[in-house]
């Protein structure tokens, strides 16, 4: 009988955790180390959408056309793996509207989703009469919108426990409250960590799913690697019967995903959840990890809201929140092995769209790490593509 592969999997959040139960479905003996709670950093801070509408035809929109299948497959699947009292995903195929307020956005909207439609993607452009059907409290002040009933919405907390959990029911271990430290070498080669705890796991393979904090956690095992944290706040207003049906955003906010700019950038993202709130987002701003929620921001999101949704002037705010996405300069994610340092693995870097992207990157990883299966697809998101080489700044010990 062959020795199952080990797999130290770093980081809990929804990417860690997908990566987790796909290795452990196959046999590998996974540990997966957080420094703190399970989907306690970025899977916690995000609204938990998984989307194609803000995404331009390329790799990260086929990633998300793969990944959106494998969601609608998922309930199914943990149905099969957990006990049937563990809660509901809170998977809604709601669909998606994209808002443009003036002539010039509708140009550039339509112009957007024609290109999408030539990838497969379903955009409709919609009329007036349509649009009142699909959200009667939309502003009337509107030059064009496209509707695009793919676009889904799942909790993120309770999405990220239940692939844990399935994990923890393959036979992979979890451990809370442990930080990678450094390596653990074997000539060039990386056979396992040291943590906080004293205690060193040994490993086949060791993929870093940190989301914003991979960055950090590469230096300690001596590879650069070009992720920063990308700050988001979300408001969060009282519950209140439903009166947004999709997740709807203006057409700005495409521009503001793909920006690299580190300076504050706020679009309207509005969306309804499960629980009767609505979440009011989005904005974008490079400043390190600075937890800090400031008005500043919290005014810029309610009034970009209220262009969409003047009924929302009425209605209470209950919380703020922030997160932090994990940024990569040519905006698309690493999944693949460090070219640098064998053992290493990279599973990051997916800012916003972490959630969305989870199911498809954990597919990705376990074909290339065990079966040594890379089509074209995953070509693009390896560490050494053309876009990411000029950031790679030093090489491993």
């Amino acid at each position: 009988m062959s020795t199952p592969l080990r797999v130290v999997v770093v980081g809990a959040g929804i990417v860690g955790s997908a990566i987790a139960r796909a290795l452990a479905r196959e046999g590998c003996a996974v540990t997966v180390v957080d420094r703190g709670p399970s989907a306690g950093g970025t899977s916690a801070g995000g609204e938990g959408n998984l989307l194609v509408s803000d995404k331009e035809p390329g790799p990260e929109l086929r990633l998300a056309q793969r990944s959106l299948s494998s969601w609608l497959r998922i309930e199914d699947e943990l149905r099969d793996e957990l006990p049937a009292a563990f809660p509901d995903l809170e998977l809604e195929r709601k669909g998606g509207l994209v808002v443009a307020t003036t002539d010039a956005g509708a140009a550039a909207l339509r112009e957007f989703a024609a290109a999408q439609r030539a990838a497969g993607v379903t955009a409709e452009a919609v009329d007036d009469d349509r649009v009142r059907e699909l959200e009667p409290d939309l502003t009337p002040d509107r030059a064009a919108v496209v509707h695009y009933p793919d676009d889904m919405q799942v909790q993120p907390v309770a999405a990220t426990e239940a692939l844990l959990a399935a994990a923890r029911r393959h036979g992979a271990q979890v451990r809370q409250g442990v930080e990678v430290t450094g390596p653990v070498l074997d000539g060039p080669r990386l056979v396992g960590v040291t943590t906080t705890t004293g205690q060193t796991l040994t490993a086949d393979a060791v993929v870093l799913a940190a989301g914003p904090w991979s960055g950090a956690v590469a230096e300690r095992l001596g590879a650069h690697l070009p992720v920063a944290p990308r700050r988001g706040t979300v408001l969060v207003t009282s519950r209140m019967p439903q009166r947004v049906w999709h997740k709807v955003y203006d057409a700005d906010y495409v521009g503001a995903v793909g920006s690299g700019a580190a300076d504050l950038q706020v679009s309207s993202v509005v969306e309804s959840t499960a629980a009767g709130t609505v979440l009011i987002g989005s904005s974008r701003e490079r400043r390190g990890f600075d937890e800090r929620i400031e008005a500043r921001v919290l005014s810029a999101l309610a009034a970009k809201a209220l262009l969409l949704f003047p009924f929302l002037a009425d209605v209470q705010v209950m919380r703020a929140y922030g997160g932090f996405r994990p940024f990569v300069p040519d905006h698309l994610p690493v999944i693949g092995p460090d070219h640098r340092l064998p053992g290493l693995w990279h599973a990051t870097g997916h800012e916003g769209a972490g959630i969305g992207l989870s199911l498809a990157t954990a597919e990705i990883l376990r074909d290339d790490l065990l079966h040594g299966k890379r089509d074209e697809l995953a070509a693009e998101f390896r560490l050494d593509r053309p876009t990411l080489l000029p950031h790679l700044e030093g090489t491993a010990r």
